[in-house]
């Protein structure tokens, strides 16, 4: 979902503050550490960055509570410290993290690398699904373009990074077979989400989403589909239309909780879904986990 952020505490004494900071250490990291200074907005991404850099970086991710509504995520004085140091900063865009571009603005650097995932891959425009990290078929892209950013940032260890990126596209062989087996098994069949974060991932695997758009575009952003296209998705659960709904456990709303009450009376398997990476995981793993209970329930 595109964030609606809070930035009134930002926008004022914290970045003053800031502003002093960075004027007093000239945009530089104030850490003994030599190592790379890698600022994430997101937390699988910094995890993706670390995976590649290894030892030769120190990342810093800003959107990292899985228990925490991203709608409502306010960056604080120490998000925007991280940004005044950082010698690269990893942020999704398509308007998912705007706050970057105010962190970044408030402390400018002639140093500082930005890689924005969006304009690699060219996803554009205000209709597009911001969630482009459940594009599997993406993901070598997006891991090239973060290991791209660490060589730029740091060309001393390209050989290592580029080990790393090896590394990390090898990674990734577990969770394309289970999509491949889904796809296999389960193409065609329908399903449903309350929103679209897994979007790109329901389209690799080759099921059918039925969610009303306008129904789901509402909830994304945070506004009240109307009385009809509750109705209608409603109808998809108590019809049992699909084979499984796709919850967005992170961003729960009254409509979205009665939807899944729905789909658990009618006995339709419910998969929940999270923007934010959970702790002691890789985002492989995530993935992988995720990827496994669809399949699971699908084969309910």
């Amino acid at each position: 979902m595109k964030l609606r952020i809070i930035l009134i505490a930002m926008i004022s004494l914290p970045v003053a503050g800031l502003v002093a900071y960075v004027f007093a250490t000239g945009g530089q990291s104030n850490t003994a550490s030599s190592n790379l200074n890698v600022v994430a907005a997101e937390n699988f991404y910094g995890d993706i960055a670390k995976q590649i850099g290894g030892s030769n970086i120190t990342v810093t991710s800003i959107l990292s509570n899985p228990n925490a509504d991203p709608h409502l995520f306010a960056p604080g004085t120490s998000n925007g410290l991280a940004v005044a140091t950082a010698d690269l900063v990893i942020q999704n865009g398509l308007g998912y993290d705007a706050f970057m571009q105010k962190l970044e603005n408030a402390a400018p650097s002639n140093h500082r690398i930005v890689v924005t995932i969006s304009d690699v891959l060219g996803f554009r425009g205000a209709d597009t699904n911001p969630h482009i990290w459940y594009d599997v078929k993406k993901l070598g892209a997006i891991a090239s373009a973060i290991a791209s950013g660490l060589e730029r940032a740091d060309p001393a260890h390209a050989a290592a990074y580029r080990a790393g990126l090896s590394r990390f596209d090898a990674s990734l062989h577990p969770l394309e077979r289970e999509i491949g087996q889904i796809r296999a098994r389960f193409a065609g069949e329908p399903v449903a989400y309350t929103e679209p974060v897994p979007g790109y991932l329901i389209a690799a695997a080759g099921l059918q989403n039925l969610a009303p758009v306008s129904f789901t575009r509402a909830i994304e952003n945070g506004s009240e589909p109307s009385p009809q296209d509750v109705a209608q998705m409603t109808a998809l659960m108590t019809n049992k239309q699909v084979k499984v709904l796709l919850y967005n456990s992170q961003a729960v709303s009254p409509i979205t909780s009665r939807i899944r009450s729905a789909a658990a009376q009618a006995g339709i398997p419910v998969v929940g879904m999270s923007e934010t990476m959970p702790p002691k995981l890789t985002f492989q793993s995530w993935l992988l986990d995720e990827t496994r209970t669809l399949l699971k329930a699908l084969s309910r």
